[in-house]
């Protein structure tokens, strides 16, 4: 499935479960991102149909509980809407790190592009006279960073856009300008790369994120290229990154019975009075900060010194700002 019909189908759903009337066709196509079009023109209402009923199939597919019905006797056009009550899921019991790291996704999924397209289509529900449910879609504040070239980049490869942006090495001073055909963006050991090809040099190359130090400018028009079949994201940054030599050591304590994420890295692990003192390995001391934290005070960082402060300074741009980390070692690329 291809990714702007995944993103339709997720705000359909939304959309679906805002409300408890039935919404008809054309409630919906003036609601939901990727069914736009002129209903005066033929053609373009018989492909808004098509496409409506090929994602209803889909749904249906998927256990989407998706009802058709009126809103009264006098409706004579049928309207739809999900049973929520169907479509709830029953209490799933998850471990402390399990529940960390579903709460980081949908923080971040919030965060990072369904979110505008979701509250866009509520405030048209809500501008159209529908009741909306406030408690049907996440509840959930984006308070994941992610560096600032991942919408631009996101939604360039969403348009298959190309774009420019100046980037930098640590080997030079300068920043150099490259000319990328965004394939998409990918998270890899918890930094954020844009994979796609460098028109510069004519080969696939991928991109950090956090060295983009200016804007991403898109250039030309949708539709310019189309990414390899068979492109693997994840794969490619992992072959590019080549593998980590966590080559460093460090002694953390961690309270009785906590931390379980932490002790399932640790090469020794030593009893004592206030908890347990776990020995890890560890590439990179910002990035092994960044995961580190999210296990706030069941961990305590006892040496080396670069670790313990990359904690404290991660810990205060949290209470500052609010950011969660993620596991994060990676080699260099983008070069």
């Amino acid at each position: 499935m291809s990714r702007s019909r995944t993103e339709r189908l997720v705000n359909l759903v939304i959309c679906l479960l805002s409300t408890r009337r039935f919404l008809t066709a054309a409630q919906i196509a003036a609601t939901v991102p990727g069914y736009e079009h002129n209903a005066d023109d033929a053609r373009e209402h018989e492909a808004f149909q098509r496409k409506f009923e090929r994602d209803k199939a889909e749904l249906r597919a998927l256990g989407v509980p998706l009802e058709t019905g009126t809103a009264s006797v006098f409706d004579t056009e049928p309207g739809y809407r999900i049973a929520r009550r169907d479509y709830a899921l029953p209490a799933i019991p998850l471990a402390p790190d399990e529940a960390a790291a579903v709460g980081v996704a949908a923080r971040l999924w919030r965060h990072a592009g369904l979110a505008a397209a979701a509250t866009s289509g509520l405030a048209k529900l809500r501008a159209g006279g529908v009741d909306v449910d406030p408690h049907a879609t996440l509840g959930v504040e984006p308070v994941v960073a992610v560096d600032a070239a991942f919408e631009p980049l996101t939604a360039a490869a969403r348009a298959r856009r190309e774009v420019t942006f100046p980037y930098r090495v640590p080997e030079d001073d300068a920043p150099t300008t490259r000319h990328l055909q965004p394939w998409g963006v990918v998270c890899w050991r918890g930094r954020w790369y844009v994979v796609g090809h460098d028109t510069t040099r004519d080969a696939p190359r991928c991109f950090r994120l956090s060295r983009i130090v200016g804007p991403v400018r898109q250039t030309g028009p949708d539709g310019a290229f189309e990414p390899p079949a068979d492109l693997d994201l994840i794969s490619y940054v992992a072959r590019w990154s080549g593998p980590v030599e966590r080559n460093r050591t460090t002694r953390v304590l961690a309270r009785p019975g906590r931390a379980a994420g932490v002790r399932r890295w640790a090469v020794t692990s030593t009893a004592t009075p206030e908890g347990d003192v776990l020995e890890l390995r560890y590439a990179d001391a910002d990035s092994f900060a960044a995961w580190l934290v999210g296990y706030g005070a069941d961990v305590t960082v006892l040496e080396p010194a670069e670790v313990r402060e990359a904690t404290v300074a991660r810990l205060r741009e949290i209470a500052g700002v609010g950011v969660a980390g993620g596991p994060a070692e990676l080699a260099e690329v983008g070069s």
